[in-house]
């Protein structure tokens, strides 16, 4: 087993460390992210809005840009 070694002033600099394994760690920032479910109308012009860039995306009459500004 390696041993991992951490000083103690950045441990009370940082005010503690957590060690927790990658699976738990996933499960933790799934929790942290609020889930959203829409219903009625809100919905359905959602459901069009994706519908409609995914067939633009597929015929290829989407674009990538590296920001905003390239919208112009």
């Amino acid at each position: 087993m390696d041993t991992i070694t951490i000083q103690k002033s950045k441990i009370k600099e940082q005010k503690g460390v957590v060690i927790l394994p990658i699976g738990e760690y996933q499960k933790l920032l799934e929790r942290a992210v609020p889930t959203y479910y829409l219903s009625g109308k809100e919905a359905e012009k959602l459901d069009k809005l994706y519908e409609d860039g995914m067939r633009e995306y597929k015929a290829g009459k989407t674009r990538k840009i590296k920001s905003l500004a390239d919208l112009d």
